[in-house]
């Protein structure tokens, strides 16, 4: 049985809500989840340490690596959203801040 497969949207958007430079590759031309090859250069005991992890933790070095590269992306989506909050509070309130009566030998005296 054959699956239907849905082209998806040219105006694709990334993570981050940035637009897709890659919108329109093969792996980007489906709905559905299709996962895109990576190729990383990494020394060969450090390879066989990940591998052991992977196997304790029940899992691969792949899912490994996406797993970090997802946590990453998140954490980086958060700061993004935290510092454009600060950015529009910033915008709206309006503060009163007095004059300044210090001068740097006062703030670092001992």
């Amino acid at each position: 049985m054959a699956a239907s497969v849905r082209r998806a949207s040219t105006n694709s958007v990334g993570y981050l809500g940035k637009p897709n430079r890659n919108a329109g590759t093969h792996s980007e031309r489906y709905t559905g989840y299709v996962p895109t090859n990576l190729t990383l250069t990494i020394d060969e005991d450090l390879l066989r340490a990940a591998r052991k992890v992977a196997l304790d933790r029940n899992t691969s070095v792949n899912q490994m690596v996406s797993e970090y590269l997802a946590s990453t992306v998140r954490e980086s989506s958060r700061q993004f959203a935290a510092v454009a909050k600060l950015d529009e509070l910033f915008r709206t309130t309006r503060a009163q801040v007095g004059s300044i009566t210090w001068n740097r030998d006062d703030l670092h005296e001992r």
